[in-house]
C-alpha cells in the first residue's frame, strides 16, 4: 500500500467502523424496541442535542475551559518543578515524595478541602483537575531529563558546557519524547479530573459543566439528553487527544525514532 492510500486507510477505517457500530446501535434499538428512558438510539440523542444545544453548549465551554486551563497550569508546573528537581539529588530527595503523596491522594477525597478553602466553585475545579493533570508530566519529564545519554553528558563537560548550556542545548530536548507522552496522558486526565471534581462538589446553575448536564439529565430521567452530554464529554476528550498527538507528531516526526517511518 502507497503512503497516500496508507494514510487514507488510517482515517477513513476507523471512521467507518464507528458508524457502522453506530448503525448497529440504532438498528438494535428499533428491533429490540427498547423504550428511549432505557436506552436511547443514535437519532434521538441526534435530536437531543440538537434541541438542548442552547443548554449543554454553555456546559460544554466551561468543562473545556477549567481542561485547558488546568492542563496549562499543569504543564507549567510539570516541567518548572521536574527542572528544579534534577538540578540536585538533595532537592529531588526531599520534594518528590510530596508529589507523589498528592497523586496518590484521591482527588474526590480532598475536593470538599479544596472547596472550603477556595474562593469559588470554579477555582476549586481548576486546583482539582491540576492535581490530577500535574503529576503524569512531571513524572515524565523528570524521567525524560534523567534519561539523556551519559556520553552526551560527559561530551558537554569535556567542552566547558555551563549547567544551563546543558539544560538548555542538550537534556531538555531529549526528554521532549517523555514530555509529549506526558502531554497526552496530562490532556485526558485533566478532562476525567475536571468532571470527577464537579461531580464532587456538586456544583449548579449557569456556571456548571458537562458533569451537572449529566446528573440533572439523570435526575429527571432524561436519558437522550444524558447521552448527549455523555457524547460531547467523549468527543472533547477526541478532540484533545487528537491535538495532543498532533502536537507530538509535528514535535518528533522529523528525528525521533517512535515517529520516524521504517524503510523495510
Amino acid at each position: 500500500m502507497t503512503g497516500p492510500a496508507e494514510t487514507l486507510a488510517k482515517i477513513f477505517v476507523p471512521i467507518f467502523v464507528v458508524c457502522l457500530l453506530i448503525v448497529l446501535w440504532q438498528v438494535g434499538v428499533w428491533v429490540s424496541g427498547v423504550p428511549q428512558y432505557i436506552l436511547p438510539g443514535p437519532i434521538a440523542i441526534a435530536g437531543a442535542l440538537f434541541k438542548d444545544w442552547g443548554t449543554l453548549s454553555p456546559a460544554l465551554w466551561v468543562t473545556t475551559k477549567i481542561t485547558l486551563m488546568s492542563l496549562g497550569l499543569a504543564l507549567l508546573g510539570g516541567v518548572g518543578i521536574a527542572v528544579a528537581l534534577v538540578q540536585s539529588k538533595w532537592i529531588e530527595i526531599a520534594f518528590y515524595p510530596i508529589t507523589v503523596i498528592l497523586q496518590v491522594t484521591p482527588v474526590v477525597a480532598i475536593a470538599p478541602l479544596i472547596l472550603i478553602y477556595s474562593p469559588s466553585t470554579q477555582v476549586a475545579l481548576l486546583i482539582c483537575a491540576f492535581l490530577v493533570a500535574f503529576f503524569p508530566i512531571l513524572s515524565n519529564m523528570v524521567q525524560g531529563l534523567k534519561s539523556v545519554d551519559h556520553n552526551l553528558l560527559n561530551l558537554f563537560d569535556l567542552y566547558g558546557a555551563s549547567r544551563w548550556q546543558t539544560l538548555l542545548y542538550l537534556k531538555l530536548p531529549a526528554s521532549l519524547p517523555y514530555f509529549m507522552t506526558g502531554l497526552r496522558i496530562g490532556g485526558g486526565l485533566a478532562l476525567i479530573a475536571a468532571v470527577v471534581a464537579e461531580f464532587a462538589a456538586g456544583s449548579a446553575g449557569a456556571g456548571s459543566g458537562l458533569a451537572f448536564r449529566l446528573l440533572e439529565a439523570q435526575f429527571r430521567l432524561n436519558i437522550p439528553r444524558l447521552f448527549a452530554a455523555l457524547s460531547l464529554l467523549s468527543c472533547l476528550g477526541v478532540v484533545i487527544f487528537a491535538i495532543t498527538s498532533f502536537i507530538s507528531w509535528l514535535a518528533l516526526h522529523r528525528w525521533h525514532e517512535s515517529s520516524l517511518k521504517r524503510e523495510n
